[in-house]
């Protein structure tokens, strides 16, 4: 008899053991479906909650300084869209084949080098060059500047979604010049207008960041 209660004490403490372990992966299970399906909540919580410094980088600063005043753009607005475009990865590749810091696509590549008049011996390999992928993308910005009046948000949205379908929201009244609402542009395009918001909270922050640094004065 003693054996058997032995036995049976054995068995219960095994079970015991075996529910303790799976109420424990059930919690982690549990967690991580809850961490998943709010992280992008999550990561923007973490932003709010850090210095600005630490969650809005200026690497390649001198690169981005340099083609900010050769090609007359607002150096808040060129880390802007490298923190939203490949958040500083030099060796980003997106799924439709964008590169570099500030995801040149290879169309895009090949317009620009030719509006360059840019007669150096490279090819596409090189927008994962710091250094050449920054002058790209900040003289694409300089032509998108001046073709939409210096409009941050309308320049985003052309950078994102080309100049063409912004050009076409305009000629039909769709989006103002000179009152621009990210609430305007058209429903199928909601993936533009949430690139907008990102970049113009972006360059919220980095106008603060930059002051801090001294990049800039006002």
């Amino acid at each position: 008899m003693a054996k058997k209660r032995r036995r049976k004490k054995k068995r219960s403490s095994h079970k015991a053991v075996w529910i303790a372990i799976i109420v424990f992966l059930l919690i982690l299970v549990t967690a991580a479906i809850i961490i998943a399906l709010n992280w992008k909540k999550i990561v923007k919580k973490a932003e709010d909650l850090l210095p600005s410094s630490f969650t809005y980088p200026t690497d390649y600063e001198e690169f981005v300084l340099k083609y900010s005043k050769e090609y007359n753009v607002d150096p808040v607005l060129i880390f802007s869209i490298i923190k939203t475009e490949s958040g500083f990865d030099p060796k980003a590749t997106s799924d439709v084949g964008a590169r570099g810091l500030m995801q040149i696509m290879p169309e895009a590549f090949n317009w620009l080098k030719f509006h360059m008049n840019d007669n150096r011996d490279i090819t596409f390999d090189s927008m994962y060059d710091p250094q050449t992928n920054i002058q790209y993308g900040t003289y694409f910005l300089s032509f998108l500047m001046q073709r939409y009046d210096n409009s941050i948000e309308l320049t985003a949205a052309a950078y994102h979604g080309g100049f063409g379908a912004v050009d076409g929201w305009l000629e039909k009244g769709i989006v103002k010049k000179g009152a621009f609402r990210i609430e305007d542009i058209p429903k199928e395009n909601d993936m533009t207008a949430e690139y907008v918001r990102r970049i113009t909270k972006a360059y919220s922050r980095y106008k603060e960041v930059l002051k801090e640094k001294k990049i800039i004065k006002n």
